[in-house]
């Protein structure tokens, strides 16, 4: 994801699943065959994909305490690439509206014209239906209905109910990008462990302070568009206050982990290591934003960045851990 300057846009009454307003013409018209179908992938929003997998691969290796079946991992990341491009496709459908006016969002299929409401919705529902038979029949029916539950919980829970309602959307909408973690664990054992709710809290906690720093950037889009993301309501002292809160808890667990005898030496330092560099880049975004920085000066998305490094250094750590005990 990245994020781009506001510009004004006139204001419109909107809502959820009310269709955009006149905005760039019908683009299927001059679309060759793979413009469409790059237009259908970007539906599944690949790149946010690509930190779900980052997430689902080493807790496998966790959970084998080894090299899992290859034949699993790629039937497992099949399925997880479907159930979330499922997710994610009607995200967009039920969002079209708000994605019109906001600048970060307003060349997606849906607000160009390159696809259809009712073939976005198809695509969506198409999606979640074979993902979690995929699931079911290639790798277990545990990990078909948790696939299933991070489903529904995205597009009801976060999309429907929280996102346009309360400030905390976020926090417990970002439930269903903990979800994969279970499903690698699943995948594997046909079973959950503390170990993999651990993982999943260390995401919980993960995801606040990891996105926080993209909406205060983008805090312009979101106030226009009245959904009430922390950013919007509160002061940059008061979110930068509430990233060190969740970035604290976030490290303590990602330590909690140690002691359950899952891990070694090596998760244990790196742990250490990422985390303490987590929390002083919290930390000094705090400071700047005491100090009353703003704009470039506030340097918000460094920490937006380091997020994703973490996150990817951390469960990298999860995955070497095992062949070094």
């Amino acid at each position: 994801m990245t994020a781009v300057e506001s510009r004004p846009v006139e204001q419109h009454s909107v809502g959820p699943g009310q269709p955009p307003p006149a905005g760039p013409g019908n683009a299927r018209a001059d679309a060759g065959f793979a413009d469409r179908i790059k237009a259908f992938v970007a539906l599944t929003k690949p790149r946010i994909i690509e930190l779900l997998l980052i997430t689902t691969i080493p807790v496998m290796f966790l959970a084998e305490q080894g090299v899992p079946n290859l034949w699993l991992v790629l039937a497992t990341c099949v399925g997880g690439y479907l159930s979330a491009g499922g997710a994610n496709a009607l995200n967009m459908y039920l969002d079209r509206d708000i994605d019109a006016l906001m600048s970060r969002t307003e060349n997606r299929p849906l607000v160009t014209g390159m696809v259809t409401p009712v073939e976005c919705l198809v695509f969506g529902v198409s999606l979640a239906i074979v993902s979690t038979l995929w699931f079911g029949l290639l790798v277990n029916w545990l990990s078909a209905g948790l696939a299933l539950a991070a489903l529904l919980f995205y597009v009801v829970g976060y999309t429907m109910i929280l996102k346009r309602r309360t400030s905390q959307n976020i926090v417990w909408g970002g439930i269903a990008g903990c979800m994969p973690v279970l499903i690698g664990w699943s995948s594997v054992t046909n079973s959950l462990s503390w170990a993999a709710v651990v993982l999943f809290l260390v995401i919980f906690f993960w995801t606040p302070p990891h996105y926080w720093p993209l909406s205060m950037r983008v805090r312009e889009d979101y106030a226009r568009v009245g959904v009430p993301m922390l950013p919007v309501i509160a002061n940059n002292t008061v979110v930068a206050r509430q990233i060190v809160i969740y970035s604290w808890v976030m490290v303590l667990v990602s330590l909690a982990l140690v002691p359950l005898g899952h891990v070694g030496w090596f998760y244990a330092t790196t742990a250490v290591l990422a985390g303490a560099w987590w929390l002083w880049e919290a930390h000094a975004l705090r400071a700047r934003a005491r100090a009353g920085a703003t704009g470039a000066k506030l340097k918000e998305m460094r920490l937006f960045h380091w997020s994703i490094t973490y996150v990817s250094i951390l469960f990298l750590a999860v995955a070497i851990d095992p062949f070094l005990r």
